[in-house]
C-alpha cells in the first residue's frame, strides 16, 4: 500500500516502517488508508501514495528506534494523516532534516491543502532554502502542480480571504511562487498538454 511512493530500493525500509505503525485508527474508522491516490512521476516512475491516512501516530519512542532514512520515510507516510496536527507535526520533522528527493512529492502535495499554518511553516522553511529540486520536481509535474496550485487558490477563496484580503499577499501564492516555481507560463503550458491528451 506504501510501497508505490519509494524508490524500490526503500522497500525493506518501508516494509519496517509500516510494521511499527500502530494499527489502531482515529475514531476507530474501518478503513487505514483512504482509496483515493495522489500519482506524480519522477525519475520515470510513477509514485503512488494515499490521499489520506487513518493510522493514529506514532510515539516519540518508536521513532527514535528509527534509522535517518526510516524516520523519513514515516514522516513522509504520516503527512498523508487525517489530523491536520499529525501531518503538520511531521511535514514539519521531514522539513528539518536533509531530506532526499523521493520526499518531494509529500512536501509538494501537502502545500495545496486547506491548513494554512502547514503553509505558512513550510514557506518559513523553505524560503530559506534552495528549491531547485522541487522546481525541477514540480516542472515534471506540470499538469498536477498547476492543479495544486489552482486548488490552493480555492482554499485561500474559501477559507482565508478575511485574513489575506489580496491574493497577492497570500502565504500559499508566495510559497508556489518563490519556492516551487510556478509561473504563468507554466499554466499555459500545462493547458497545452491537456489539451493535447483530450
Amino acid at each position: 500500500m506504501f510501497q508505490d511512493g519509494f524508490p524500490k530500493h526503500l522497500n525493506e525500509d518501508v516494509t519496517t516502517v509500516v510494521g511499527m505503525i500502530p494499527h489502531k485508527t482515529y475514531n476507530h474508522v474501518t478503513i487505514a488508508v483512504s482509496e483515493d491516490t495522489i500519482h506524480y512521476f519522477q525519475n520515470n516512475t510513477v509514485i503512488r501514495f494515499p490521499y489520506r491516512t487513518y493510522y493514529i501516530d506514532s510515539s516519540d519512542e518508536v521513532i527514535e528506534k528509527l534509522s535517518l532514512q526510516q524516520k523519513m520515510i514515516l514522516h513522509c507516510i504520516y503527512s498523508r494523516s487525517c489530523d491536520g496536527f499529525v501531518r503538520q507535526k511531521h511535514i514539519y520533522s521531514l522539513l528539518q532534516m536533509d531530506y532526499e528527493d523521493w520526499a518531494i512529492p509529500y512536501i509538494v502535495k501537502i502545500c495545496d491543502e486547506y491548513v494554512v499554518e502547514i503553509i505558512e511553516l513550510a514557506y518559513d522553511i523553505l524560503k530559506e532554502q534552495d528549491t531547485e529540486r522541487i522546481k525541477r520536481f514540480c516542472l515534471e509535474n506540470i499538469v498536477p502542480f498547476c492543479k495544486s496550485y489552482n486548488r490552493m487558490i480555492s482554499y485561500w477563496n474559501e477559507f482565508y480571504r478575511y485574513r489575506y484580503n489580496h491574493f497577492q499577499t497570500y502565504i500559499g501564492r508566495k510559497l508556489f511562487r518563490d519556492c516551487f516555481g510556478y509561473s504563468k507560463s507554466m499554466e499555459r503550458r500545462a493547458k497545452r498538454i491537456v489539451e493535447h491528451l483530450t
